[in-house]
């Protein structure tokens, strides 16, 4: 049981660093202010994953030889879009910057503006929806950890790998949350911030539609 604990875990945390996990999650930190939100945004966008992956383990004990096959492609298009979505959103975000000339004093003095929203409720809400559309799509570490158990493990202790690897999912996403955001919170460059935003999101679409093209 030790040795599946800690391939459920390593899994898990291999699992929070896939592509599509990362380049989504992006999206939402470029606007982050602050170590604190990005933190609590992984926390929700792991919850959401763990709620997904629940779910799919289930499906995959129960109809993994039947309705499974037909369905699980099906969310594959569905993450496409969702980081299309998001890379179109990050984009605009990055065209946004604009510059104002202000006199004072009578000297004429050019302000530059990045609008980034601030983290919210809703913004943790949309990070545990992008959890839960990865969830549903992600499923191959869950499919091998679900193998390794079916001679491993009962019932009980393969619902308790579920967990590991979601613990493993969850402290992935926080760490990478954490150093993808240092640099943006430390960060006094107006041009920095829409080069990530430009840069993330142009990343993001052409990712989607890879994964729309096969």
């Amino acid at each position: 049981m030790l040795e599946f604990a800690a391939l459920a875990f390593g899994l898990g945390v291999k699992h929070s660093f896939d592509a599509d996990h990362l380049i989504a999650v992006s999206n939402l930190l470029t606007r982050s202010k602050s170590l604190f939100h990005s933190v609590q945004n992984a926390v929700y966008w792991a919850g959401g994953h763990m709620l997904a992956a629940s779910v799919i383990t289930l499906l995959l004990l129960t109809f993994r030889d039947s309705l499974l096959p037909v369905i699980l492609d099906k969310f594959e298009i569905a993450v496409a879009a969702m980081l299309i979505f998001l890379g179109l959103a990050s984009i605009s975000q990055a065209l946004s910057f604009h510059s104002h000339r202000h006199e004072h004093g009578g000297e004429s003095h050019e302000h530059h503006h990045f609008h980034i929203r601030a983290n919210d409720g809703h913004e943790h809400g949309h990070m545990f929806g992008i959890g839960i559309v990865h969830g549903l799509a992600s499923n191959d570490e869950l499919l091998l950890l679900l193998t390794v158990s079916l001679g491993l493990a009962t019932a009980a202790e393969m619902v308790a790998g579920v967990a590991i690897f979601s613990f493993g999912v969850a402290l992935g996403m926080v760490a990478f949350s954490a150093l993808f955001t240092l640099p943006i919170v430390k960060a006094k460059s107006v041009q920095f911030l829409r080069a990530i935003n430009l840069f993330v999101g142009l990343l993001s679409v052409g990712y989607g539609l890879v994964m729309v093209l096969g």
